[in-house]
């Protein structure tokens, strides 16, 4: 691809994910790079299937300039049982991404993104934080959540991934 960075941020736009881009999805979740810190293809697909089945949770096709590129999601955290950490907060959302084109990993692609979803989850639901939980063996991915405005906060021993890193991104204050 010959855009830029830049270009390739300016260009990125979140469209809702449809029962179309199963096929798409299922060969990203096949990618060994998502297998990495995505998780195994079959319980990935559960748990965007209970994005898709829960009517207030936000599933999203990452797009650039059109073509998808990735899969990004936001749901109540809640929604994902009593398997948490006992200091994320009330009304916290957590979200997850990742870039399912090569082409378009490490070029602040997923940042755009980030930004992109956190705004759409704090102008239509009531979170106070959004969460997200990332491997302590992927230093690229806490930079980019940082650089996205999440905050350390703790690890937590997620009982089948291994150690993660609980990262958060406060509500911005409301404009007055």
């Amino acid at each position: 691809m010959a855009a830029t960075d830049e270009s390739a941020i300016a260009d990125v736009t979140l469209r809702p994910l449809t029962p179309e881009d199963w096929p798409l999805l299922r060969r990203w979740l096949h990618d060994p790079a998502v297998l990495r810190w995505f998780g195994s293809s079959s319980s990935s697909e559960a748990g965007i299937l209970l994005v898709l089945e829960t009517p207030s949770a936000l599933g999203r096709v990452i797009e650039v300039g059109g073509h998808a590129v990735g899969y990004a999601h936001a749901i109540d955290a809640a929604c994902w049982g009593e398997v948490l950490p006992d200091v994320l907060p009330q009304w916290t959302w957590d979200v997850d991404l990742f870039i399912g084109e090569p082409e378009y990993r490490g070029r602040h692609v997923g940042e755009a993104a980030l930004g992109l979803l956190a705004d759409e989850v704090f102008s239509t639901t009531f979170a106070m934080a959004l969460s997200v939980f990332v491997s302590v063996r992927n230093e690229a991915a806490v930079r980019a959540y940082e650089r996205a405005g999440f905050k350390w906060v703790t690890v937590w021993e997620h009982p089948v991934a291994g150690p993660e890193w609980l990262m958060l991104r406060e509500r911005p204050p409301a404009n007055t």
